[in-house]
C-alpha cells in the first residue's frame, strides 16, 4: 500500500544514529518542537525507540500523529545505519507515511552560504568529503585522508564539519543542529513523492567474509 499524501499539518520526526549517540527530532510547521540525545558506542538498538516515545509524549504526540519519517543515512557506521533505516522504513510501512532519507553531509551543509566544502568521519583518519553550492551539492561525495594531496579544497571553499584541527576556521555544527537539519530536510523531501530510505553506503564494510566454508543445504526428503 503506497504511503498517504504528506500533510504539513503533521509532525515530521527525524532520528539518527550513523555516529555514537541517539538523536531526534521532531518538526512542526517549520519549527523543531522537541528533540533529545543520548550519547552512546552501542546499545542503539535498544534505545532508539524508547527515547523516540519519551520525545513524543513529552511533547504530547504519539506514533500515529506522524507525517513522515526523516533518518540520518550516513556514511556513518554501518551498524547505526541499518539500525535506523530499518526503524525509518518500519514506521513508515506501519504508518502509512513517507520515509525519506538524508545523508550527513547534506545536514552539515544546510544553511550555508555560498561555496562550502563539509567533512565526516570515515575509518582510519580518513573523512568523507562533498562540496556545496548554496546548500545544494556540486560534487560527488569522496573518501580522503589528510596526508592525500587533494584532501585539502580550493580555498575559496567555507570549511564545514569535523575537518581536523588546522590554522584554517572551520564551522562546526553540533550534534543537535544536524539532528535539526535533517528534519528541516526531509519535511521538504517529503512533500516530493520520494523514494523510501535507503542506507547510504561509499564502501563496503570492514568486516571479513568468514573463512569457513558455507553449510550444505539438503533437499528435503519428499
Amino acid at each position: 500500500m503506497p504511503p498517504k499524501a504528506f500533510s504539513v499539518d503533521k509532525p515530521v520526526l527525524a532520528f539518527d544514529t550513523s555516529a555514537a549517540h541517539c538523536a531526534a527530532a521532531l518538526l512542526l510547521h517549520g519549527k523543531i518542537i522537541a528533540e533529545s540525545r543520548e550519547v552512546m558506542a552501542k546499545g542503539q538498538a535498544e534505545r532508539l525507540m524508547p527515547l523516540i516515545h519519551e520525545m513524543l509524549a513529552a511533547a504530547g504526540f504519539d506514533w500515529q500523529d506522524l507525517g513522515a519519517v526523516a533518518v540520518g543515512v550516513g556514511p556513518g557506521n554501518f551498524t547505526g545505519i541499518r539500525i535506523s533505516v530499518a526503524a525509518a522504513r518500519g514506521l513508515a510501512l506501519g504508518l502509512g507515511v513517507p520515509s525519506v532519507g538524508v545523508t550527513g553531509l547534506e545536514a552539515l551543509a544546510y544553511g550555508t552560504e555560498g561555496a562550502v566544502c563539509v567533512a565526516t568521519p570515515s575509518s582510519r583518519g580518513a573523512l568523507y568529503l562533498q562540496e556545496f553550492d548554496g546548500g545544494i551539492a556540486s560534487g560527488e561525495v569522496r573518501e580522503a585522508h589528510p596526508d592525500d594531496a587533494d584532501f585539502w579544497p580550493d580555498a575559496s571553499r567555507q570549511l564545514v564539519g569535523d575537518w581536523p584541527e588546522t590554522g584554517k576556521a572551520v564551522l562546526r555544527p553540533d550534534a543537535i543542529a544536524r539532528i535539526r537539519a535533517i528534519a528541516l530536510i526531509g519535511a521538504a523531501r517529503a512533500a516530493q513523492n520520494p523514494c523510501p530510505a535507503a542506507p547510504f553506503y561509499l564502501r563496503a564494510a570492514d568486516a571479513a567474509p568468514p573463512s569457513d566454508p558455507p553449510p550444505v543445504i539438503l533437499d528435503p526428503i519428499s
